[in-house]
């Protein structure tokens, strides 16, 4: 890995969450439960660990007991110029589904388009890109 992947503790629903991003961005998903890990400090079908690979990589598990889970305040994932603009504007809209869009997906003032969604898990999204040359 040459880059930081961002890694989610989730509040038991990291079975679902990470289904929801392969869902959205495509890619492989390989899901690990705490039996498998031989771990006790929480349901035996609970993720242990989960990783999604492919155009947008993203890793998580289930929070054991006392963990602290997903809280991010003053950060977004940004997939700023990442794909082609019609793909920013469908990951944008499922992404939107269930959650909350902060700032539409549409041309800023500064020429570029961007906009910004929370998604129905609690992770903050930016997404945009320059406009075609």
């Amino acid at each position: 890995m040459t880059s930081p992947q961002i890694y989610v503790s989730f509040p038991g629903t990291a079975r679902s969450a990470l289904g929801f991003y392969a869902d959205v961005f495509g890619g492989e998903l390989s899901l690990h439960t705490y039996e498998e890990f031989g771990r006790n400090d929480g349901p035996p079908d609970a993720i242990a660990h989960g990783v999604l690979t492919g155009v947008v990589g993203l890793a998580g598990s289930d929070a054991a007991a006392g963990e602290n889970t997903v809280l991010l305040q003053g950060v977004m994932l940004s997939l700023l110029g990442s794909a082609e603009p019609d793909v920013l504007h469908q990951w944008f809209d499922d992404l939107a589904e269930g959650g909350r869009v902060v700032d539409p997906l549409a041309a800023k003032p500064w020429g570029a388009s961007d906009g910004q969604v929370i998604d129905r898990h609690g992770l903050h999204w930016l997404i945009g890109y320059e406009p075609a040359e």
